[in-house]
């Protein structure tokens, strides 16, 4: 882990491009806290897994009664074939399609979990150094426990991801990401059909594959999104600094139960980062204050995370060094 040095920063963004759950920008004061450079790898979350022979949400069978919590009303019953032990894999398709229908690249598939993060006859085996995807947050949390950490809240995590810089779209800058070399890993080429993969993966980077920001943390954009503390409320921010008018937000933990308007039904926790499908044309959400809300209990091909500890403070002999 490295220290995340407290302070007060804008969180958020009014610029042209940012979307409603990212307005208004707005000031925060972050007390300071350690947290891991990079996303968690599979060799660390199998250690996990090994000393717990905790099951992990894709690799158990879903519960009906949990599931319809969370969809309207009446929804019926799918057929007990698709109740099974399963995730969410991204395949691209062989032509163009509505961005409009995420059911165009998103395939529910038995078999795909964190050992198989593609499904049956994928593999991570020589992959330990990639971060480990097909984690729910409850997944998440659990990890985070063992390790003596915690998920970071949404504040934290911004902080973290801004390394430094103030009022960037990006944790290098404002320089367009891909421009004169790729900043992170994100989607080069036509999405989600076409993928140019010049540094030659077409899903998630090994830890460390980019420069690290200011903080010497890597991956804080693009590769995989990451999951946070918190609930996730389109409306967050503006019942935040209605709250504390003038002054600033500190130490925000996130509002208390969440709400998605295009999603009224399943409750979410924040993602962010964006993540190795991210492009300009689609999602854009490697800026650092863009927000996603993801149902905990989901696992996809493209999320993982990162654990943060509360202080304290480092002294010289506890201050990491290198990179």
């Amino acid at each position: 882990m490295v220290w995340i040095p407290g302070g007060e920063f804008t969180m958020g963004s009014d610029a042209q491009d940012a979307e409603p759950q990212e307005r208004p920008a707005h000031r925060v004061r972050i007390s300071g806290f350690w947290m891991d450079r990079t996303d968690v790898t599979n060799a660390q979350f199998r250690q996990f897994v090994e000393a717990t022979g905790y099951v992990t949400t894709a690799e158990r069978p879903p519960d009906w009664e949990e599931m319809k919590k969370q969809l309207p009303p009446g929804t019926p019953k799918p057929s007990d074939d698709q109740l099974v032990a399963a995730s969410l894999v991204f395949v691209a398709p062989d032509h163009e399609v509505s961005l409009d229908d995420v059911s165009a690249w998103w395939r529910w598939t038995p078999g795909a979990n964190w050992r198989h993060p593609n499904g049956p006859g994928s593999s991570i085996q020589g992959e330990d150094d990639y971060p480990v995807v097909q984690v729910s947050w409850d997944d998440a949390s659990n990890y985070a426990k063992w390790a003596g950490a915690r998920l970071p809240t949404e504040a934290e995590w911004e902080l973290a991801a801004r390394g430094g810089l103030e009022g960037k779209r990006y944790f290098w800058g404002d320089d367009d990401p891909l421009t004169p070399r790729p900043r992170c890993n994100i989607w080069q080429g036509i999405f989600p059909y076409h993928n140019d993969k010049p540094n030659g993966y077409a899903g998630p980077t090994p830890v460390k594959t980019f420069p690290p920001n200011g903080y010497r943390l890597y991956d804080m954009a693009g590769n995989v999104w990451q999951w946070c503390q918190d609930w996730y409320n389109a409306t967050a921010y503006r019942s935040e600094t209605e709250a504390s008018g003038a002054n600033p937000v500190i130490d925000p933990h996130g509002p208390d139960k969440s709400f998605d308007p295009s999603d009224p039904y399943t409750p979410k926790r924040v993602t962010r980062g964006g993540s190795f499908l991210c492009s300009a044309a689609y999602c854009a959400s490697y800026r650092i204050s863009a927000r996603r809300g993801t149902s905990p209990d989901t696992s996809l091909s493209h999320t993982g995370f990162r654990c943060v500890v509360s202080g304290p403070a480092p002294t010289p002999a506890t201050q990491p060094s290198g990179e």
